[in-house]
This record gives structure tokens, C-alpha cells and sequence, in this order.
């Protein structure tokens, strides 16, 4: 008996990396990730290696059940690592690793809403071929014909994603024709990020069946048309429970504007940001650095039932639909959980 098992991994192109995979045939019942194999894989072909010394090792480290091929077969998501075992120059996963272990006790949870576009060709479904379709206005959570494309994609998404376990919370249709969200989580820094990862390769995969592409451009098209973000929702213990959960939440919005770490953030939020966090379209400018109880032009918003129930979360809004999971939450872990220890709110 066999099986397949499709290993994914996030290659080193630049400024925006790019999803890779193979299938690796396998004998027996899939295990454990930590009893699938490594695997190597010409690093030359996808900017991590030179020709000279292309060879790259793939070490699975989340693996779950592959809802396109069915049966027995998974998806097994890997970190890269060079030939001596160090992780590779592209491996941001290894840099979130440590500053997760380190904050584990304030049990940071994510949720990140996944912004993206659809494009036939050159120009986003729904697009007439020639010219634009109407102003935005009635597409957001719209239904019919006539704002809404690309449905039926998405739900088949969707149900690739729930069939795969992933901790998926939600769809939804966007501000432009042929721009979609769906959410991941709320899970931990890790999980939310190795999630979306699969999901995103999941999105690909599926619109691939339908000859259509998806985009995580920040900005697919100039002018009047909202942006893609992709929207990282954060909470701690600290900031969900407790009589001074407000005094945390209050403490990490502050955390994340102190001295150069809204600038620090920020070049690390997607490539294009300047593009996107314009001070219009529900974006704060990529250079200011403000929060605010329901309020979509801040950098983060503290949603209007957090302030009534005086504990939750904060979205920061800021990074981009491109953004690195791995590096914003990261950032977001080490800004806030260190602000809060800092303040003894943790």
C-alpha cells in the first residue's frame, strides 16, 4: 500500500516568497510529522542555492490530510534547512520558533484574515475586458450575479480547507469585484501561520482547476480600489482574562507605537506596503502610527465590543496580504508579550 504525500515549502524569492511543492511517493499509512522523512530538493531552481552547491533539505514539521488528491494522502508542509543542518537564510519559521517558546506562558493566540484576488488573465474576475466595472459600494458581503465572482472557487476552498482540519473561521466577499477573505484561527503564533500557509497553497491549487489565478498583491489595481491586507487579529492571557485585561490591551496597543517600532513593523508587513496604507481605503498612512476603538483608519483597531467588555483582542491592520505569517507574528509576539512583561501585565 502507498501513499502521496505532497511536501510544500516556501522558496527565496524576493521581496515576495513563493509557495513549491513535490509529491513524494510513500509505502505504508502516513505517520506522524515527526516520522516522515526529509527530503532534498535543487535550491538553484528556487532562489535558495547557487548551481554550484544546489542541494537543500526539506524537514516536514506540519502535515495534515490532502483534501484534493483524498484518501490516505497529505500535505506536508516543510521548513528548509542547507546541507549542515542550520536552517536556511529563507527559513523565517526558525526565527519564530524561539520568540514563541520564550512568550509561551501569556498564550498569544492569532487570528489573520486573509485578503486576495482573483485575476482571468491580466485583470481581476469581474472586470470587463475593456474599461471597469461599477464603484465599489455593493460588493463587500454582496450576493448575485452581478457582484460576486469567483464564488464557486471559493467555496470549493473552503471545503478543501475544512476537510484538511485547518482552523478556518470564515469567508467572505470584499470591496473590489473578485476580492475575497477568509480567516485562519484563532490558534497560536505556529499554527496560525503554518495554517495559512496550507491554505494559501489550497487557494492556488484550487483555482488552478478553475484557470483562474489568485493574487496576494497589496495593491492589484491603482486608483479608487481598495487594497489586499491581510489583517492580524492578537490577544494574550492577560488581555482575555482578568479585572486588568483592559490595562493590557491599552499596554500593547502602546507597546507597538513606542520609539522605532511602528517603523519596524512596518518594513516587514508585505513588500508594496506604501502602496496600500495610504490614510484611504480603511488604511492608516504607512508613516503614523495610531489606535483607536472601532476605527478602520487606525494602525490598530481595539474592536467596539472589546471596549464595552473591557477584554479581548486587537487587529493590528497594517500588514499586508503578502505578509510573512511567520514574521508578523513574530514581531507582533515580541513587541507585545516583552511590552507587557515590561509593564507587569503579563
Amino acid at each position: 500500500m502507498t501513499f502521496k504525500a505532497e511536501y510544500i515549502w516556501i522558496d527565496g524569492t524576493e521581496p515576495t516568497a513563493k509557495l513549491r511543492s513535490k509529491t513524494k511517493i510513500m509505502a505504508g499509512s502516513p505517520a506522524g510529522v515527526e516520522e516522515l522523512p526529509l527530503w532534498g530538493f535543487d535550491g538553484s531552481s528556487t532562489n535558495q542555492a547557487e548551481g554550484h552547491a544546489s542541494d537543500r533539505v526539506l524537514k516536514p514539521v506540519f502535515s495534515c490530510q490532502d483534501p484534493i488528491r483524498g484518501g490516505e494522502n497529505i500535505l506536508v508542509l516543510c521548513e528548509v534547512f542547507d546541507i549542515d543542518g542550520t536552517p536556511h537564510a529563507s527559513n523565517t519559521r526558525a526565527l519564530l520558533r524561539p520568540v514563541a517558546e520564550r512568550f509561551a506562558a501569556q498564550e498569544a493566540i492569532f487570528g489573520i484574515e486573509q485578503e486576495y484576488t482573483f485575476f482571468d488573465g491580466a485583470r481581476p474576475l469581474g472586470f470587463p475586458v475593456n474599461g471597469f466595472p461599477a464603484a465599489q459600494g455593493g460588493y463587500y458581503c454582496g450576493v448575485g450575479a452581478d457582484e460576486i465572482f469567483g464564488r464557486e472557487i471559493v467555496e470549493k476552498h473552503l471545503d478543501h480547507c475544512l476537510a484538511a482540519g485547518l482552523s478556518i473561521s470564515g469567508i467572505n466577499a470584499e470591496v473590489m469585484p473578485g476580492q475575497w477573505e477568509f480567516q485562519v484561527g484563532p490558534v497560536g503564533p505556529l499554527e496560525v501561520s503554518d495554517q495559512l500557509w496550507i491554505a494559501r497553497w489550497l487557494l492556488y491549487r484550487t483555482a488552478e482547476d478553475f484557470d483562474v489565478s489568485a493574487t496576494l498583491d497589496p495593491k492589484p489595481v491603482k486608483g479608487d480600489w481598495n487594497g489586499a491586507g491581510a489583517h492580524t487579529n492578537f490577544s494574550t492571557r492577560a488581555m482575555r482574562e482578568g479585572d486588568r485585561s483592559w490595562d493590557a490591551i491599552t499596554t500593547a496597543c502602546e507597546a507597538l507605537g513606542e520609539g522605532s517600532k511602528p517603523m519596524d513593523h512596518v518594513k516587514n508587513y508585505g513588500a508594496g506596503i506604501d502602496d496600500r496604507l495610504t490614510g484611504l481605503h480603511e488604511t492608516a498612512p504607512w508613516d503614523e502610527y495610531k489606535y483607536g476603538v472601532s476605527d478602520r483608519g487606525a494602525s490598530v483597531r481595539i474592536p467596539w465590543q472589546v471596549e464595552v467588555d473591557k477584554k479581548g483582542y486587537i487587529e493590528d491592520r497594517r500588514p499586508n496580504a503578502n505578509v510573512d505569517p511567520y514574521v508578523v507574528t513574530r514581531l507582533i509576539v515580541d513587541t507585545c508579550c516583552a511590552g507587557l512583561e515590561k509593564a507587569g501585565r503579563a
